[in-house]
């Protein structure tokens, strides 16, 4: 969808009867500007509910003082311009009133022309910039809508979305399991985007991409001069994510002296930078994604566990695709469509030949990997149908797929060592200690598999 800008309007605050003639012949020079005017200020105040985008304000009125009715402005319209124009050519008021809250300070005189011109539409492309994130967000919180990110309908991901549910009507944290490719940071997306926290930042950090000197810096910032290299200050991710969401990926990956620091900024909620002493509040809800076993992980003493127990939350494991029956064929078919959308090849079908390939495989790539398959073969076919030939899966079927064959335990164990031989160059001894059997067995069954010609 186009971004369409909304006509601006423009509020006019001005008890000189001849400048408030100026000030409306100024902001109507563009027809888009919708225009009122007020003498004084408690008839703007009166008004307010209709949201205007900028207010040009006399310092001097009547009946209230420029300050009481910025103010007033402020706290019910946060998000309007303020353009303040006055008689007074005041510096010391002109920065306070910028400080409290004033989009620009304008003084009455030869120039107040030319330069409310120029405020006005400054203060638009702010305003502009404003409805079309506004716009994008929304956007992005229908593309992620449940039914529309999350596609399926066997039970193993109707659980899913019963959990979901439950997830986005609190701040609770999630924590998010499942094998690499199942889809955890599209679920983290779905959660914060049907959230009430859906305006404000998602804010997504791999922990596995950032080396381990610099992830501290990278979720909790720094001050300028705290490091070589720091030549300014720098926020971290936290406050980036303030009064939205933050995802941490890989969470089990987090070294574990920094993860002694990440439980106390969750305690405390504040945090402060690298090399400074000031404590920075933070309003941030938590989701966490891991595809290791974290209870595993505080047993083996790799990850705390006050830490486990804080990020536990409510707790969604994502089902590899292999468990998800004719999910797949769904899945495949809205990632065609997209691609195809895409990349203008038309509508692309998949014939049943190639739909019957597509459920008999593993998928130990799960969705990540079926998407890599739909893209090639929608590439790769003619005449705008995916063929099975157009199919091709890659070298992890060999290794993930044969679990699907009907073969006798004698035949999968005559696969299993043959694998590892290949793998290994034939070395035996590290094969028989990889496999925990001695090599005497492997040789009777290479003798056995040598009769047998397999």
């Amino acid at each position: 969808m186009d971004y369409i800008p909304e006509p601006i309007k423009i509020f006019i605050v001005e008890d000189d009867p001849v400048y408030q003639k100026l000030l409306r012949y100024i902001a109507e020079l563009n027809p888009d500007h919708v225009v009122k005017v007020f003498a004084n200020g408690k008839d703007c105040i009166a008004h307010l509910n209709e949201n205007p985008a900028v207010i040009t304000l006399d310092y001097s009125l009547p009946d209230m003082t420029g300050d009481q009715v910025l103010k007033a402005i402020k706290s019910n319209n946060p998000e309007t311009n303020v353009i303040v124009v006055s008689s007074q050519d005041d510096i010391n008021t002109a920065v306070h009133l910028l400080k409290v809250g004033a989009y620009d300070y304008i003084t009455k005189d030869q120039e107040t022309r030319e330069r409310l011109l120029n405020s006005i539409n400054n203060a638009k492309k702010n305003v502009s910039l404003k409805q079309e994130i506004s716009q994008l967000r929304e956007e992005i919180g229908e593309k992620y809508e449940f039914e529309k990110s999350i596609i399926g309908e066997s039970p193993a991901i109707q659980k899913v979305f019963e959990l979901l549910a439950k997830a986005i009507k609190t701040n609770i944290t999630v924590s998010i399991t499942g094998e690499t490719g199942t889809g955890k940071e599209v679920v983290a997306k779905a959660i914060h985007y049907n959230s009430e926290r859906k305006k404000n930042p998602f804010v997504a950090v791999n922990i596995a991409a950032i080396p381990d000197n610099l992830i501290e810096s990278e979720l909790f910032g720094h001050e300028k001069g705290a490091f070589t290299g720091a030549l300014a200050r720098r926020k971290g991710k936290f406050e980036e994510a303030d009064g939205g969401t933050i995802f941490l990926d890989e969470i089990g990956e987090m070294d574990i002296n920094l993860q002694a620091k990440l439980l106390r900024v969750i305690q405390e909620r504040e945090l402060n930078r690298i090399g400074g002493n000031e404590a920075v509040k933070f309003d941030v809800r938590i989701l966490v994604a891991t595809h290791k076993n974290l209870a595993e992980e505080v047993k083996n003493g790799n990850f705390r566990e006050d830490l486990f127990y804080r990020l536990q939350g409510i707790p969604v494991e994502l089902p590899p695709l292999r468990d998800r029956d004719k999910d797949i064929l769904l899945i495949a078919k809205h990632l065609l469509n997209t691609f195809s959308k895409e990349n203008n090849l038309g509508k692309v079908s998949i014939s049943r030949e190639a739909q019957t390939k597509l459920l008999k495989y593993g998928y130990p790539g799960n969705v990540r990997e079926l998407k890599s398959v739909i893209e090639l073969a929608a590439v790769m076919c003619d005449n705008n149908e995916i063929q099975e030939e157009d199919i091709t899966f890659n070298s992890l079927e060999k290794e993930g797929q044969f679990l699907m064959d009907e073969m006798t335990l004698r035949e999968y164990t005559f696969k299993i060592i043959r694998h590892f031989l290949n793998k290994h160059d034939n070395n035996v001894l590290l094969v028989a200690s990889k496999l925990d059997i001695g090599k005497s067995s492997i040789y009777r069954y290479l003798k056995e598999m040598e009769d047998e010609g397999i």
